[in-house]
């Protein structure tokens, strides 16, 4: 499933600590956007250590499940459309 998440972090150390943290778990489609392709339970897990790595009051972090059917209508300016990772690479 597609996992979009997207967040508002005014503290410069706290969103750079994260966008570091969420390159390691999809693609960033935007400064404060990416995009995951991730199981339910993947989904779970990354929600828990994002939690940890925020501070609720001040900061603001979404994550949207978009269902398979909703990102085969994605429409995109700019950029390739919504892909999940290839299962393997050839080195």
């Amino acid at each position: 499933m597609l996992v979009v998440v997207v967040y508002d972090i005014p503290n410069d150390k706290r969103r750079l600590k994260l966008s570091n943290f969420l390159e390691g778990h999809g693609r960033r489609v935007q400064y404060s956007v990416f995009e995951c392709f991730l199981t339910l339970e993947e989904m779970r897990q990354l929600h828990q250590k994002v939690k940890r790595k925020v501070k609720p009051a001040e900061d603001n972090v979404r994550f949207y499940w978009i269902s398979e059917e909703a990102v085969s209508r994605v429409l995109t300016i700019g950029s390739p459309s919504p892909e999940p990772p290839p299962n393997a690479y050839i080195i």
